[in-house]
């Protein structure tokens, strides 16, 4: 079975190639998992070679046992995905106990999934718990004019989210409750993993300092959509600073209550002042 026909692994590999148009994934940086529904296992499930190595995760996730999920494979570029995905991805299986993976498919030359998998599961297995199953899909990139900003301003969800919500007026719309924050930390292990998941307990877009953005979404357009908005009202403030002259307004708190309540949305009154 040719797996790379189905409708989630094509979803999937657009999703890589659009991080790649967008300039946000140099060399091999960045990365993209996706929890697959019961259906969509069927279906890609004749193209599974269960043959091999259980490995441990280093972190449990019994919620999540189980499941399969695609996964953009380690020291792999993005922008190969599109023209080599049987080697460029993988599906990956958990044990029961969701702390052990085997590959069933993909990395036809070798390898493993991504490093910052157990990242992706501890954050998946939160999302999963925290919207009834409804969040899918983890998307990391090195999205720069976020990063940019890390230089420039506090650790602060507050003070990015305030930014962010400031910069452009569908923000608060989009990220309702903001984005969340974690100071610079060695990527790939537990340490980042327990820090970003405790955030996505309340954010489903959280700022790695120095280092990039990690969202979550229900579908693919969902989680590109959130990167897409944030890096970009980045990109708007820091083209404003950069003109040196002085910010004269910008939308207010008043401002931001209207939209929301135009828009039906709750914004979180903890960044409002």
């Amino acid at each position: 079975m040719n797996l790379i026909e189905t409708d989630v692994i094509r979803a999937f590999v657009r999703c890589c190639n659009d991080g790649w148009e967008q300039g946000w994934h140099e060399r091999n940086g960045g990365n993209l998992t996706y929890r697959m529904t019961e259906a969509e296992v069927r279906e890609c499930e004749p193209g599974f070679t269960r043959q091999g190595e259980w490995k441990e995760l280093g972190v449990s996730a019994p919620n999540l046992g189980g499941e399969s999920f695609i996964s953009t494979g380690s020291g792999k570029y993005l922008r190969n995905v599109i023209l080599d995905p049987q080697d460029s991805i993988c599906i990956v299986e958990l044990n029961e106990a969701g702390d052990r993976a085997r590959i069933v498919w993909g990395l036809e030359k070798g390898g493993h999934p991504t490093s910052e998998f157990p990242s992706h599961i501890m954050n998946h297995s939160v999302k999963k718990e925290a919207t009834g199953g409804a969040h899918r899909v983890i998307y990391h990139a090195h999205v720069p004019s976020v990063i940019a900003l890390t230089f420039v301003l506090p650790v602060s969800a507050k003070a990015f989210t305030r930014v962010l919500w400031r910069s452009a007026t569908e923000c608060p719309v989009v990220f309702p409750e903001g984005v969340g924050q974690v100071p610079w930390m060695v990527p790939g292990g537990p340490e980042i993993a327990q820090a970003t998941s405790e955030e996505m307990k309340h954010y489903n877009a959280v700022i790695w300092t120095h280092h990039g953005l990690f969202c979550s979404g229900t579908d693919f357009d969902d989680a590109f959509g959130l990167m897409h908005t944030i890096e970009k009202s980045a990109d708007i403030y820091i083209r404003a600073l950069s003109t040196g002259m002085d910010i004269k307004q910008t939308i207010t708190d008043d401002n931001l209550r209207a939209i929301a309540e135009d828009f039906g949305v709750t914004l979180n009154e903890a960044f409002l002042d």
